[in-house]
């Protein structure tokens, strides 16, 4: 870790008159254009999309006096200082590459709400990782709120962060989760602390490389003040901690679901313990909370919640209010979550799952297992999946538009597993997928929707999917 000084940029900037573009609508973009604008910034806003959704939003912020340029998301309005953008845009349109040409500033609305923070406002504790990150997140915010703390779960979570930073409720701390599309627009962000919690190949195609997106989640580091929390299992994330300039006295803390060593947070005989935040870490260590506090108590979530407890304890949170916490804590849908029992085979939903590396960690959680799992494969491929998990395999039973891949990696590395080809995008297809796992399943199984892909080739979104994944079971068990 580097050690140098790093100043807060987060002082109050002046937005009186000056020439502000905000890029894209929706979650984002409206209320950044809206911010803007009460803070006296002549805004445009310019969005790619001309539907009656971004119609309607348009009309909102032209009530207010907002320019909206709908179905134009490419040139760069004439006299803009700045542009804010929507997290999801890439950095290689042409309305970024006319910002660099025009020396324009590129913000994202995680930069802007750390901007408009106020003097004396809450310190963020901040998350990011390609799997884990919302459970954490939430986990974090229980556990702070066990110790009596007034916090919110915000970021790239569903809350935004300009409605916490520029609403009327004060907070002690916030608990923030950052996607690495987020934390690419956010330059001066300076956590408290900061967690990456893995890192596995996603979103490539937004980043352009492996690499590109690494460095992008390592920006979370970038002048941490107390502890940069890694994933000893992951070394990549060490190195991010490594390569990140921070605070002086700021320190590397790892998390492992082994025994911890000093400055590590980790399990020893069913207890979660704490060698980083206790005196004499050499031969201390502090009971935080046991593995059956954790719910559900499988691998990764214990490694989320070991991350948690990390970053609540660099902000001073003591072992109870971790063990009460995480005691509190339920994730939400589609995570982990146990539909039912019949005959003996329990049926679990992971429809969040929409990647290879949440998959594995899911597949992971359980002994014999008949896997759902296809949809849209995002240029991912399954081998290493398929290798690592085949000696778990009961079955498995392919859906969705890129279920190919998926059974010739099995055909690879899992020839003896008895695979079920579903050629069928309907709404009766979950159901069938269902059936036929019930029929490969025997007493002692888990039948597990992981798909390791995402759901909109037959599904609106992966809760959906889950619901499909859940009312079939129900189906089944009448």
């Amino acid at each position: 870790m580097g050690s140098g000084q790093v100043t807060s940029t987060s002082g109050l900037f002046d937005f009186q008159g000056k020439h502000v573009t905000v890029a894209g609508l929706g979650v984002s973009g409206v209320p950044a254009a809206k911010a803007l604008h009460a803070r006296g910034a002549v805004v445009t806003v310019v969005n790619d999309g001309d539907d009656a959704r971004a119609r309607e939003q348009a009309a909102e912020l032209e009530a207010l006096g907002i320019t909206v340029r709908l179905g134009d998301g490419s040139s760069l309005p004439e006299g803009t200082e700045l542009v804010v953008t929507a997290p999801g845009w890439q950095p290689g349109k042409p309305l970024f590459r006319a910002a660099e040409q025009a020396g324009v500033p590129v913000w994202g609305d995680v930069e802007l709400a750390w901007r408009l923070r106020g003097p004396d406002a809450a310190p963020w504790l901040a998350v990011t990782g390609t799997n884990g990150k919302t459970t954490t997140v939430q986990m974090l915010a229980s556990i702070l709120k066990a110790a009596g703390l007034r916090t919110a779960a915000v970021g790239n979570i569903g809350v935004s962060l300009l409605d916490a930073v520029l609403g009327e409720e004060e907070y002690d701390v916030l608990a923030v989760e950052l996607s690495s599309y987020q934390l690419h627009w956010a330059p001066s962000l300076r956590a408290h602390s900061a967690a990456v919690l893995n890192l596995a190949p996603d979103h490539l195609d937004w980043h352009g490389s492996m690499e590109a997106y690494a460095r992008d989640k390592g920006r979370i580091y970038e002048g941490n003040k107390v502890a940069c929390v890694y994933n000893v299992a992951d070394k990549a994330t060490e190195d991010l901690v490594r390569e990140a300039d921070v605070e002086e006295g700021c320190r590397a803390i790892g998390f492992t679901l082994g025994a911890p060593g000093p400055s590590q947070l980790g399990v020893v005989d069913g207890i979660l313990v704490d060698r980083a935040f206790v005196e004499n870490r050499q031969k201390n260590a502090q009971e935080l909370a046991e593995v059956s506090d954790v719910h559900p108590p499988a691998p990764h979530n214990i490694a989320n919640a070991l991350a948690a407890a990390a970053l609540a304890r660099a902000f001073g949170v003591p072992a109870t209010a971790v063990r009460d916490g995480l005691r509190a804590f339920r994730p939400d849908a589609h995570r982990i979550a146990h539909v039912a029992d019949l005959d003996g085979v329990a049926y679990v939903d992971d429809s969040k799952a929409t990647n290879t590396h949440a998959a594995e960690a899911s597949l992971a959680a359980y002994e014999s297992i008949v896997w759902i799992a296809g949809g849209l494969a995002k240029g991912a491929t399954f081998d290493e999946l398929v290798a690592k998990s085949a000696k778990r395999l009961r079955g498995a039973v392919l859906i969705g538009a890129d279920r190919a891949l998926i059974r010739d990696a099995l055909a690879r590395h899992a020839p003896e597993v008895p695979v079920v080809d579903l050629d069928r995008t309907d709404t009766g297809a979950m159901l069938q997928a269902v059936t036929e796992a019930r029929r490969l399943a025997r007493p002692g199984d888990t039948v597990l929707l992981a798909p390791a892909c995402a759901s909109m080739d037959m599904f609106t979104n992966y809760n959906q999917r889950g619901d499909a994944f859940a009312a079939a079971v129900r189906e089944l068990g009448a």
